[in-house]
């Protein structure tokens, strides 16, 4: 039988690890809960056994107060649910600090994918000088957003960092005081965290592991693949979202943007001083040790200057260590040389901004702002809104001001849209032109949705503007009209003009959320490829370079999943000289958590650029056969989705039986769950994360699938399942969306809910989703050839079931407290204590299978 090295390391390093130190927690004696360690796995053994004999959730817990309970009051029954809820909460902790701790001995740090190995291809390629010319030119942007579906505070934070390191030193000692001391540090805020509590929170991956990472990937590039020459490109260069992203987050305002930016600059001036001060000891020589000396001072008074202002310029800093750098060539041997050139990359790649912080605002807003300007001043005529399309664009495009916020009202959006823009040109002023130069445009569809933005940023007196108008296409309609919206920007003379000056470079950026929330999986996936396609085209026509920068959550449903696959199965059709992603909630700390898994991710997100471009010439190309086939599976899969998405009782089992309307109240992200305010449900104003965690959380993760299996069934009865199966085996990029469909799949249980299908108003809604879940599963494993999902990554599906065990009674627990609240409310008066009780356990019950999931939303 073939073992599987990868799964034997993963069995040995993470499970085996796991039932020892999980042991030894459950065993810790804490007084207050004393009993529930010594239950906990006793119920684990009830769910199992209750799912696999079709009992309901609620069935399971009164069997358990049957079965272990010293004939408990309702009071003890609910103090004990809450207290498993928490014991489980750290499970999820220890296993991901195990998983993080083994990472590099389960994963190949020199496998496939690193950048070892692509050196090591390009030189049997013989195709080292292709590999340096595109890594001149080319660029990974993750960008850290604004949407923490995981928020562990900053204590259990540092708990997991000291837990991932005792792990693997095989401290006991340690392991078995940091575990006492996670049973007893709370995990959940009383308080929505702002929108500067979430910067900070984040900034701390940067500070922490970015820093070394990208510095350590541009020092191996440098050394290794140019032999100790400039690299002369930033290859990695961050994003932050966190402070600047306005859209659907009233919480955001000026001054928060500014404390952000101050803050990024603050901690990596901080991180410089470290590693100069620590520099400094070495670098002892005559004529080095002075400039270092100033080079300290300056950078500490810049740190700690309250106005902010920089002691030491950009410029001055980055000079003095090439003068440092020549003198200990020159005179001393070239001693610590390399150190310096670790100095010399790192401000190279961070400068004083660390990251660019991106301001983002959804569209309806900004035709809110325009009416506010055409009513208070006089920049827009009064009857601007009754001129034609091409007289509304010709006066968007010319106008030009310097505009006072004040001028507008405190209510409405103008003042503070305007005094964003303000907020842009001091950060640039203070942290350099990358500190902030992007205004992205949430739900774009037309030149007027680009040209409004532009127009209000001229409106503030900067005439030749050093900044970004980044369009987002969303929905499936606006992703087929993207290239035609572009090509009238490329041809408007103002718009054409201010491109020049940005070095003929436009960035578009594409929404796979809320594009699989409007149009289901396969379509919103084939929507971006082919509005990639076309943009790419159109952009080439016009000379201009087009930058696609991708807005993904952490599961498949959102554009998750494998995402090194995907951009290494891009093709030539698509524009692929940076890769620009949104990384966020548990996808950051599971996928950059460690130096070691950034490094790695970061390492896999370079090589599928490099491999889609030197590589795989002509691989990635789809046959006009297959892009047939792909256009016939998406259309169905839409309808299928579409179809699905009306049925009458498609909102209310969201608002009735999941836990949609509980995100609200986790105090997890500071921005509300709708983009509106209204009591009324509108799945269009529905944030995506709220929409894919809700299904995530009932275990049927229907936008990870729903419409697959009826496309690929159709071509089945049709007598046509072998142009799928050819699909499946040329393309590179279909391959990998099933493969994410797989990990959806198999993050599903629905004996879980199983009880639904009986009830009167949900019972046929509940089959129906059952249904298109089993005929996905069959047609998957028909076309892969596999005899159970994820087959070809026993790793990966190991880690997935270990964290699925860990959550079930968690899970059990919250589809009980779910059907008592509807018993409740059918019951009506006097029954207001008990909702809120079992209220708060569905609240509390979401924390833990948010992290365990790694990408719920």
């Amino acid at each position: 039988m073939h073992r599987e090295p990868r799964l034997d390391r993963f069995n040995d390093n993470v499970l085996a690890k796991y039932e020892v130190y999980n042991s030894i927690f459950l065993t810790l004696p804490y007084d207050e809960i004393r009993k529930t360690g010594a239950l906990l796995p006793l119920f684990q053994e009830i769910c199992e056994k209750g799912f696999s004999e079709n009992k309901n959730p609620s069935e399971i817990v009164d069997r358990f107060f049957e079965k272990y309970g010293e004939n408990p009051s309702e009071q003890d029954k609910i103090d004990l649910l809450f207290r498993f809820i928490q014991y489980i909460e750290r499970q999820v902790v220890l296993f991901d600090a195990i998983e993080d701790a083994s990472f590099s001995i389960v994963n190949n740090m020199d496998g496939r994918g690193t950048l070892r190995s692509v050196k090591e291809e390009a030189e049997a390629k013989q195709k080292v000088q292709e590999l340096q010319d595109y890594l001149k030119r080319f660029k990974v942007r993750p960008t850290l957003t604004a949407h923490p579906t995981q928020f562990y505070p900053g204590t259990v934070l540092g708990i997991i960092t000291d837990l991932d390191n005792a792990i693997r030193q095989n401290d006991l000692v340690k392991i078995k005081q940091l575990l006492a001391q996670l049973g007893k540090t709370p995990f959940f805020k009383k308080e929505k965290p702002t929108p500067y509590d979430e910067a900070v929170n984040l900034i701390w991956y940067f500070e922490n592991v970015f820093y070394q990472s990208a510095s350590k990937i541009h020092n191996y590039i440098q050394q290794n693949i140019f032999d100790g020459e400039d690299v002369g490109n930033q290859v990695i260069n961050l994003g932050f979202w966190p402070g600047g992203d306005r859209d659907g987050n009233p919480f955001v305002t000026t001054d928060i943007t500014l404390r952000v930016a101050k803050r990024l600059r603050r901690t990596v001036l901080l991180n410089y001083y470290r590693d100069i001060r620590e520099l400094k000891r070495r670098l002892t020589f005559r004529g080095v040790h002075e400039l270092m000396a100033e080079i300290e001072k300056g950078l500490y008074d810049s740190a700690i200057s309250r106005s902010g202002n920089i002691k030491l310029p950009l410029e001055d800093f980055k000079h003095k260590l090439n003068n440092i750098k020549q003198i200990l060539n020159e005179k001393h041997q070239s001693l610590f040389v390399d150190e310096v050139n670790d100095m010399i990359n790192k401000v190279d790649l961070f400068g004083y901004h660390f990251a660019t912080l991106d301001i983002r605002q959804d569209s309806s807003i900004h035709e809110e702002v325009l009416d506010e300007i055409i009513k208070k001043t006089d920049l827009l005529p009064d009857d601007f809104r009754d001129l034609d399309e091409d007289k509304q664009v010709e006066l968007l495009t010319n106008v030009q001001a310097k505009m006072n916020p004040e001028e507008l009202s405190e209510e409405g959006m103008g003042r503070a849209t305007i005094s964003s823009i303000y907020a842009m040109q001091e950060i640039q002023e203070k942290s350099g032109e990358p500190g902030a130069n992007r205004y992205i445009i949430s739900n774009c569809g037309s030149v007027q949705g680009v040209l409004q933005p532009f127009a209000f940023i001229r409106m503030t007196g900067w005439e030749k503007p050093s900044v970004d108008v980044v369009p987002l296409f969303e929905t499936v309609p606006d992703l087929q009209d993207a290239h035609n919206v572009m090509e009238k920007l490329y041809t408007n003379p103002v718009y054409k003009e201010h491109l020049e000056r940005r070095g003929n470079k436009q960035t578009i950026m594409l929404g796979f959320s809320d594009g699989t929330k409007d149009g289901g999986y396969l379509m919103a996936n084939w929507s971006i490829f082919k509005a990639k396609e076309a943009l790419s085209k159109i952009s080439r026509e016009y000379g201009i370079k087009v930058v696609f920068f991708d807005g993904r959550g952490g599961p498949p449903a959102r554009g998750g999943g494998k995402t090194h696959q995907f951009y290494a199965s891009l093709g030539p059709t698509i524009e692929n000289e940076e890769i620009q992603l949104t990384v966020q909630g548990q996808t950051i700390s599971s996928n950059f958590g460690t130096k070691e898994s950034c490094t790695y991710n970061l390492e896999q997100l370079l090589s599928s650029g490099v491999s889609n471009e030197i590589f795989s010439k002509g691989k990635n190309e789809l046959k006009d056969e297959d892009r047939k086939t792909m256009t016939e599976l998406a259309e169905i899969s839409y309808k299928t989705y579409t179809d699905f998405k009306k049925h009458p009782r498609f909102i209310p089992y969201l608002e009735k039986m999941s836990t949609l309307k509980y995100y609200a109240k986790t105090n997890i992200g500071s921005r509300p769950s709708k983009r509106n305010k209204s009591a009324e449900l509108n799945l269009s104003d529905l944030r995506a994360i709220p929409f894919v965690g809700s299904w995530s959380q009932l275990k049927q993760n229907v936008p990870g699938f729903f419409g697959v299996g009826t496309a690929m069934e159709k071509f089945e009865k049709d007598g046509n399942f072998e142009r799928v199966k050819q699909l499946y085996d040329n393309s590179e990029f279909f391959r990998t969306l099933l493969e994410n469909s797989m990990m959806s799949l198999t993050k599903s249980f629905f004996p879980l809910t199983a009880y639904m299908k009986n009830d009167e108003e949900f019972g046929e809604f509940w089959q129906l989703i059952h249904e298109e879940f089993e005929r996905t599963k069959t047609m998957l494993l028909k076309v892969t050839g596999y005899n159970k999902l994820m087959q070809n990554q026993p790793a990966g599906r190991a880690s997935i079931e270990a964290r699925e065990r860990i959550v079930l009674p968690l899970l059990t627990i919250q589809q009980h407290a779910l059907r008592k609240i509807q018993q409740l409310n059918r019951e009506g008066a006097g029954v207001e204590d008990q909702l809120e009780i079992y209220e708060k356990i569905v609240t509390r019950s979401l924390y833990g299978n948010i992290n365990a999931s790694r990408n719920s939303a």
